[in-house]
């Protein structure tokens, strides 16, 4: 029988081995970008490398979606998901952006699929996977990136999903119920001289999709007989700005959004104006209070013009919360592949501000979301570069690996002792219930106020 160090050091070894691979494909779904819902060419990637490897899978869930089944060979015992996301954004000007939808890799999930890929090839290798009870849930899912709302309503209102978010479908669909214990790995490029970062905790939020609706009118000869949408819409971002002071700096606020239509000619009134809108903050209860804060900001606008307003809510993600024994199984094999000042441990309240759905998985089993370096430029921005391949996707993959051998050998005793001292901060029906009670369309006159 291999001892726990020789069974990483094959899977290390095997991951080296095709680390050239792994980075090729990582830089493959560099190059063919897809949002979210619409990976269906990264999800073709994945399922032929899962066929590759011999990995049986279903695909199709939540559209995109691929679930790997890799069991251990030496019995039953907790079943552990490796993630990846398919997903991209929508970033005008990267360089590696698509020339028909702008679509790009501003935030590195072409090299989550590449390390989640690579994990799993570690962990299968035949000394390893024979020596590991329970199984392995190699697990692509799509649209974490909370993007092009009004396309996703759409999804919605033909019944083909329910959530927006990726995650947060797949567990309303009662994919993660057989899921014991999760884990995952995002690229970053703020780390300094870290090479990983652990810990803290991310923004809970919840989205807005808001039509201001006027009246066209000329806007030269007789502005007086329209009512101007966009001047609603003005005056609602003045009045959210207004209220600056009442957000408290221990929730991490950030209120932010785009408009996505602001009128039809320059000649006209505007009478169709839409905003796509977003309220973080850094626990469930404060983002529910600042969203009503967000729409008696928006019904004030349509009622200072005496236009309409329709508010659609919709049910974004909950803060991240990681599991302290998984953050010591990975800080040791972080630690053991580099050194002690390459990772950083983040206290619990350090919240980046940025939002994630695998906080929503992290109430409900538990879960990690380290940061690994490799990246240069703000995330979300045409600057956002993978630039070391190696850090982005190679070294992840084997402190992953290394961390589920750590979780399933010796009779998977540690992955049982961190599902059984696992306490959730709510059921999946809890968790569907309260999502759905986020889900809700207000209309108001401000006409007839």
């Amino acid at each position: 029988m291999a001892t726990v160090q020789e069974l990483k050091q094959a899977a290390c070894a095997a991951i080296e081995r095709h680390a050239d691979e792994l980075i090729g494909i990582s830089k493959d779904i560099l190059e063919h970008p897809e949002p979210g819902y619409s990976e269906y060419r990264t999800a073709r990637v994945v399922a032929e490398q899962f066929a590759k490897m011999g990995i049986k899978f279903r695909a199709g869930l939540a559209l995109t979606g691929l679930k790997g089944e890799v069991k251990g060979g030496n019995g039953s015992g907790p079943r552990v998901a490796i993630i990846g996301e398919l997903d991209s954004l929508i970033v005008n000007g990267h360089p590696h952006a698509a020339e028909d939808t702008s679509a790009a890799h501003a935030c590195g999930h072409h090299c989550q699929i590449g390390m989640m890929l690579g994990a799993v090839t570690g962990l299968m290798q035949p000394e390893v996977i024979g020596e590991l009870s329970g199984e392995i849930v190699p697990f692509a899912v799509p649209a974490e990136e909370f993007i092009e709302v009004a396309r996703r309503l759409d999804l919605r209102s033909e019944g083909k999903i329910e959530f927006l978010g990726g995650k947060q479908e797949l567990i309303k669909l009662g994919e993660f119920d057989d899921v014991d214990i999760a884990m995952m790995c995002h690229t970053a490029s703020d780390m300094g001289a870290h090479r990983f970062a652990m810990g803290g905790t991310s923004n809970g939020h919840v989205v807005k999709y808001v039509r201001f609706t006027g009246r066209g009118a000329h806007a030269g000869a007789a502005p007086h007989m329209g009512i101007n949408a966009l001047n609603a819409a003005t005056f609602a971002l003045q009045a959210i700005n207004s209220n600056r002071e009442v957000y408290r700096e221990q929730d991490t606020v950030r209120i932010h959004g785009i408009m996505t239509k602001g009128g039809e000619a320059v000649s006209a009134v505007p009478a169709d104006v839409r905003l796509e809108w977003r309220v973080r903050s850094g626990s469930p209860e404060a983002v529910v209070r600042n969203s009503d804060i967000v729409d008696r900001c928006f019904r004030a606008g349509a009622l200072a013009v005496g236009a309409s307003v329709s508010i659609t809510n919709i049910p974004g993600y909950l803060p991240m919360r990681h599991d302290q024994n998984l953050m010591d199984i990975f800080r040791s094999n972080a630690v053991g592949l580099l050194d002690e000042n390459k990772v950083l441990i983040m206290p619990p309240s350090r919240n980046r501000g940025g939002s994630t759905d695998m906080g929503d998985l992290s109430h409900l089993v538990p879960s990690i979301h380290p940061y690994t370096g490799g990246a240069e430029g703000p995330g979300h921005s045409s600057e956002y570069l993978v630039t070391d391949y190696r850090q982005a996707v190679v070294n992840p993959a084997k402190i992953m690996a290394m961390s589920v051998i750590d979780l399933l050998a010796d009779n998977a005793k540690n992955a049982r002792q961190v599902a059984s001292s696992f306490r959730p901060a709510m059921s999946r029906a809890a968790y569907l219930n309260f999502q759905r009670q986020r889900a809700e369309v207000l209309e108001y006159d401000g006409g007839e106020a």
